[in-house]
């Protein structure tokens, strides 16, 4: 049996040098299986990429301002201390206020906005509850666990019977049209590898924490019920997405992750991240793996909602080519810069609060990568009502004359940064009970 663990390493290393890993995405042996996988996810990033983006921020900001005018919007009444339900911008008011949640929880699909917005995960399908927190047989997963859950063909909304940690032993390696839910109980996934979806669409991750996730050294790993294969060693992302399309992250609560805690490459699209708290941690999240991927165009990706907590260096995000809507996120910390790309990225600013640290040197809140300002200088990186504090600086570039179509239709804009710190109030892993508002 040793004999045979250490062949399998050898085989690992060997087909991990000469594999590289932005390309084959630790997939040890591309065949027919993934061939066909990779190929449908194109065909689906190519139908979910967005050919007005405009029209995308336009529906965002204008939900954003209808929710604050309904809810009368004064700093008084957009949410309470004690975290009683006080839903604070529209994807919240979409379910959190609602006694049946728990009864209807695949309303939740309803509620995604910016250019994730027609994810719907597993909405209609069946609910699988993970019962089991061990992760033990990659080959052939223990029902009841989450990794039998993920990889089985039909769309499923996964629940979680009680509150648990999961440790797993090798990425999680997910099939199209799911949901994790981890509303109601407290779900830690830690210790382990974290979240690959790869080739997939149609996945939402909702309302659980994602820390401390490490390398692990591959192996074979059932990737869906009719196929398993040999995997090379996962780089420790907290979620990783290579040539997904329609994703929706909300209300996780990620830190101290080996590599990135969200990243999204290789084509990756139609992506929202949102009500996310993220904290403890260097390279925040990363969009498009490589300089030369150019596949990575098609990335557009919607920021929201979300509070860049203490103890975050950089990246949050860090672009290369696509188009980002950052919107109304709080970024309170950060040690080198915030916002960052090479690659003539499109990064729409609007409605963000940016506090600078104390560093003199570390007051500016974008940074292009490797590239002369003679080329950076045409990319459009604009700064709509962002709240800029301590002295923080956000150099703008490109055309500003297209400012305005980013910002406005019908007279309707991002809500002002002095907003922030109510619409991201209630940002993580949610404590939620059951017959009770969230």
């Amino acid at each position: 049996m040793e004999d045979l663990s250490f062949k399998l390493l050898l085989l690992i290393i060997f087909v991990s040098s000469i594999f590289p890993s932005h390309t084959s995405a630790h997939i040890a042996h591309f065949d027919g299986h993934w061939k066909q996988r990779a190929e449908e996810a194109r065909k689906h990033a190519e139908q979910a990429y967005n050919h007005n983006p405009h029209e995308a921020t336009h529906h965002f900001n204008h939900n954003v301002t209808k929710a604050l005018e309904g809810s009368k919007t004064t700093r008084r009444n957009l949410g309470g201390n004690d975290g009683s339900c006080q839903a604070t911008n529209p994807i919240d008011q979409c379910w959190r206020c609602k006694n049946d949640w728990a009864a209807n929880r695949m309303r939740l699909a309803d509620c995604v906005l910016g250019f994730g917005a027609k994810t719907t995960g597993g909405k209609n399908g069946k609910y699988y509850v993970v019962n089991d927190s061990s992760d033990a047989d990659m080959v052939n997963p223990i029902p009841g666990t989450l990794r039998h859950a993920v990889i089985q063909p039909e769309p499923l909304w996964i629940i979680f019977s009680k509150s648990m940690v999961i440790t797993l032993s090798q990425e999680l390696i997910m099939t199209s049209d799911k949901t994790v839910d981890g509303r109601g109980v407290e779900v830690h996934i830690q210790g382990g590898a974290g979240f690959t979806l790869q080739f997939v669409k149609n996945i939402i991750i909702h309302g659980i924490h994602i820390h401390d996730i490490k390398p692990r050294s591959g192996g074979m790993i059932r990737d869906s019920v009719q196929h398993f294969g040999l995997r090379t060693q996962s780089d420790g992302d907290g979620v990783s997405i290579f040539g997904g399309s329609n994703i929706w992250i909300d209300h996780l609560s990620m830190w101290n992750c080996y590599d990135g805690l969200v990243d999204a490459i290789m084509a990756s699209t139609a992506i929202t991240v949102s009500n996310c708290k993220f904290r403890d941690h260097d390279e925040v999240m990363l969009f498009g793996g490589s300089n030369s991927t150019t596949q990575d165009e098609i990335m557009q990706i919607t920021v929201a909602f979300n509070h860049f907590d203490e103890g975050l260096i950089q990246r949050m995000p860090r672009c290369r080519f696509g188009f980002v809507h950052v919107v109304n996120n709080d970024y309170s910390h950060w040690h080198e810069y915030a916002l960052g790309g090479s690659q003539h990225p499109t990064i729409i600013s609007q409605g963000n609060r940016f506090i600078a640290p104390q560093n003199p040197f570390a007051k500016a809140v974008t940074r292009r990568a490797y590239a002369p300002e003679s080329e950076w200088k045409n990319w459009l990186w604009t700064s709509e009502d962002d709240l800029l504090v301590n002295g923080a600086i956000f150099v703008e570039s490109g055309d500003l004359t297209k400012k305005g179509s980013f910002a406005k239709k019908d007279s309707l804009v991002a809500k002002p940064a002095t907003f922030v710190e109510e619409l991201t109030r209630f940002s993580g892993a949610l404590n939620c009970v059951e017959n009770t508002p969230c």
